[in-house]
């Protein structure tokens, strides 16, 4: 199938008529009509039938259509690169900043303070992501730098360590004893007892406590899995279970409403800052990388709420 083929084919499948497709597309029905024929004949078999006067699409039709969305996806990629790329010379005066979303609480703000205090002229456009969708965004050249928990590798991106925290337990108050309370941690056998509230394994930190835990042989049955961190801070607040989530977003717990212990042994969870490599590493990425390294610092020395 050429590349004219394939799209007249997918306009017929996404609007189920020619009449529809061509004014999707800007053409008029006959050269739909004229290219659907076309790419039939070089098939070898039909793409649609005719059904109560709508198109109805083959069971070919319907087999190739999964890979047909897969290359209109890789081509609105391409077309998104080329826009990243055109609007990079408009953009001299900006700096485009992804964080996973535990990040944007307490480690985000405090970084953007120091860095306006040295570059007020620099307007920062800041979005929280999924890992995934900050790794895409990065090779798409959308954004100038961005900031995950453990490494993730990608040709495309060069990676940096700024920081590491560990897994902390959130638990809601009188969960558990003020002995174990005092004691400041909490051992895989003892999460075994009490109700946890997991973190998807799609997650990067997620992924490697379902590793840890069956390593370990924790015998930890999670009462219901999460997808953000912070969501599993609000149900340990609301009493629902002990939250397993990174040190950044314990710091914003209410030391009111639940305890934060450290979890035993300790599972390290590091912080990368992320760049693409097609692109400098400027003056005021790396600038911004130093005050994301300096605000996990203050947030490691910073003094709990009571």
């Amino acid at each position: 199938m050429r590349l004219r083929h394939i799209e007249v084919f997918n306009a017929v499948m996404l609007t189920g008529s020619v009449s529809a497709a061509a004014r999707l597309i800007n053409v008029t029905q006959p050269a739909v009509s004229r290219t659907l024929q076309h790419a039939e004949i070089q098939l070898g078999f039909a793409l649609f039938q005719r059904v109560r006067g709508r198109l109805t699409p083959t069971a070919e039709a319907q087999t190739l259509y999964p890979h047909i969305e897969r290359l209109f996806a890789q081509l609105d990629e391409v077309q998104r690169l080329a826009g990243s790329l055109r609007a990079g010379e408009g953009r001299r005066g900006e700096l485009r900043v992804l964080t996973v979303l535990a990040l944007s609480y307490e480690v985000f703000p405090r970084a953007m303070r120091m860095f306006r205090e040295k570059y007020p002229e620099v307007a920062v456009i800041h979005e929280a992501l999924h890992s995934p969708q900050i790794v895409s965004s990065l090779v798409l050249q959308e954004a100038d730098v961005g900031y995950v928990f453990s490494a993730i590798s990608h040709p495309a991106l060069a990676h940096e360590t700024i920081g590491e925290r560990q897994v902390m337990c959130v638990v809601p108050k009188g969960m558990v004893s003020q002995r174990q309370v005092r004691s400041g941690s909490l051992s895989f056998a003892q999460l075994g007892h009490l109700p946890v509230i997991a973190l998807d394994k799609r997650d990067p930190l997620g992924m490697t406590l379902v590793h840890v835990l069956r390593e370990n042989d924790a015998g930890i049955k999670p009462v219901m899995t999460v997808q953000t961190y912070h969501v599993a801070l609000a149900l340990a607040h609301h009493g629902v279970g002990v939250a397993l989530v990174e040190g950044c977003t314990a710091a914003s717990a209410d030391r009111t409403r639940v305890d934060v212990l450290a979890l035993e042994p300790a599972i390290p969870v590091t912080v990368k800052a992320l760049r693409p490599t097609a692109r400098p590493n400027s003056l005021v990425a790396r600038a911004f990388t130093r005050c994301m390294a300096q605000a996990l610092q203050q947030l490691e020395g910073a003094p709990r709420q009571s």
